[in-house]
């Protein structure tokens, strides 16, 4: 990966780390939800919703609409997605080594049957 690649995951990560982050990112998946809304799921200030919206939003996991004065939020799918790929790649290379590991072991165990039976 490239360097702007992994700033991008990095942000996500950052941003997945904290609980509420997570939970909000729940709450918007499915509807647009104004902030006042999203605040009250939490026993938190709506100040401290406010800078978990704006984590969100600034590591591209949410979009952003004014409506007059109300901030609707919703999840961004593709804001995942440089998490998602980092993912796959790194699950996609540890079963590519088991597999060699277990064909190695496989060679090993057939060679000793091989060599027991000659």
């Amino acid at each position: 990966m490239d360097e702007p690649e992994d700033r991008v995951t990095d942000d996500a990560l950052r941003a997945l780390a904290e609980p509420r982050r997570r939970a909000i990112l729940r709450l918007v998946a499915a509807d647009e939800l104004a902030a006042g809304e999203i605040a009250e799921s939490f026993d938190v200030s709506r100040t401290a919703v406010s800078q978990h919206l704006t984590v969100l939003k600034n590591a591209g996991l949410l979009a952003e609409r004014r409506d007059g004065t109300r901030r609707l939020y919703r999840a961004r799918p593709e804001g995942l997605a440089g998490l998602r790929q980092f993912l796959d790649d790194m699950w996609a290379s540890s079963l590519d080594t088991a597999r060699r590991i277990v064909e190695a072991e496989r060679g090993l165990h057939d060679g000793a049957a091989e060599e027991g039976t000659a």
